[in-house]
């Protein structure tokens, strides 16, 4: 099968997909970024997380949506990722068994929260930020 660049970038960091254990490779997955990205960098949802699915998609009223999102992390936020870390769990990240955990503050209130790193992009689309947090998330959801 043909990789494309996006898929050599992920196998020189975790190595060969058929000869790693995915739980080896999300380890050396975490001190890659861990070495690699420049913390703190801005960040924002790829898509609806969890919680916001309801009011995004479904029937869900548009002002509950905005009163639950001043206590709830959502997509649309912007944030300052400010480590990421293999030990944490969180009700705001979907895969958490497979992910790995972005300690994040919120920049409109200073809120902080654990997200899923796969569920986030770097603001910035030109940086090395945004195509480390891309591979990272297409390895999650194309991996695991």
């Amino acid at each position: 099968m043909k990789q494309n660049l996006q898929e050599k970038r992920i196998e020189s960091i975790v190595g060969n997909p058929e000869e790693v254990d995915f739980d080896e490779a999300r380890i050396i997955y975490h001190q890659y970024l861990t070495e690699n990205l420049d913390l703190p960098c801005e960040v924002t949802g790829i898509e609806d997380f969890g919680w916001e699915e309801f009011y995004v998609f479904g029937p869900g009223s548009k002002k509950e949506y905005e009163r639950l999102k001043k206590d709830k992390p959502s997509y649309t936020d912007r944030y300052q990722l400010l480590s990421i870390s293999t030990e944490l769990e969180s009700e705001w990240i979907m895969y958490w068994e497979d992910d790995l955990a972005g300690h994040v503050k919120r920049l409109s209130d200073g809120k902080e929260f654990i997200l899923g790193l796969s569920e986030l992009k770097a603001v910035d689309k030109k940086s090395k930020q945004y195509q480390l947090l891309d591979d990272f998330s297409f390895w999650v959801v194309n991996y695991r």
